[in-house]
């Protein structure tokens, strides 16, 4: 994809804008718009143009910038501007085994201090994955509701600081769009692990809810690991 389509992209998202954003502001939609992945990873983020989206001065938008690239959403190179962030293939790889780690514990605790307002969600939550799965939109709901399933389970657990953790590790992965990239047999597979891990939360099961989404976290991985290296999708390196 050429620079200045994805220049457009970005800029298309911030129309709008109300004039004078702070700072605050600014680092939230720019996030947003990454993370929605309409942003590809290595998309030129020019800095004069998204000031005058905002109606800011350039400085505001830099710090917003630092504090993306502090996330792992942007790079930045001298002489070379700011970008959304791209990482290698073996990287994302091991991103997703640190997300498989943390949502591991996080669902155990979760099993133990789960309610039934919980239940509800995550119920509610497989629904719309069902859902998503059938209307087979190339993958961009099936990618949102599978998230928002997955923290339908993990949220119980209450533990802030995990959680967090847990969100940063996922969000560097959002710009991809993995789940976009996955074959329609390939999302229904993932998808049928999905009852299993409701199943074994509701039970309060940890042993086989853990089990359940080390297969699935598997699967992905495998899945991922077939993605093309060189069309794009993941900067040059080992």
């Amino acid at each position: 994809m050429s620079g200045p389509r994805r220049r457009s992209a970005l800029l298309a998202r911030l129309a709008d804008r109300p004039a004078g954003s702070v700072r605050s502001a600014i680092v939230d939609d720019l996030r947003a718009i990454i993370l929605y992945g309409e942003v590809p990873p290595g998309s030129a983020i020019p800095v004069d143009a998204v000031a005058a989206a905002f109606g800011v001065s350039r400085i505001p938008v830099r710090e917003a910038l630092m504090t993306l690239i502090g996330e792992g959403l942007v790079d930045h190179r001298v002489n070379g501007g700011y970008r959304v962030a791209m990482m290698t293939a073996g990287e994302f790889s091991e991103i997703y085994l640190v997300r498989e780690a943390l949502e591991s514990a996080a669902l155990r605790a979760a099993v133990e201090r789960a309610t039934e307002d919980d239940d509800r969600q995550a119920r509610a939550a497989l629904r719309a994955l069902d859902v998503a799965i059938e209307g087979d939109d190339g993958g961009t709901a099936y990618h949102v509701e599978s998230r928002r399933f997955h923290l339908a389970l993990i949220r119980p657990c209450r533990m802030r600081r995990l959680l967090h953790m847990l969100e940063s590790a996922w969000n560097m992965t959002e710009p991809l769009r993995p789940m976009s990239h996955l074959t329609a047999p390939e999302r229904e597979l993932l998808h049928s692990d999905h009852a299993g891990m409701l199943a074994a939360f509701l039970r309060r099961d940890a042993d086989g809810l853990a089990h359940s989404c080390a297969g699935h976290h598997h699967r992905l991985q495998g899945f991922i690991s077939e993605l093309p290296q060189h069309t794009g999708l993941f900067a040059e390196g080992d």
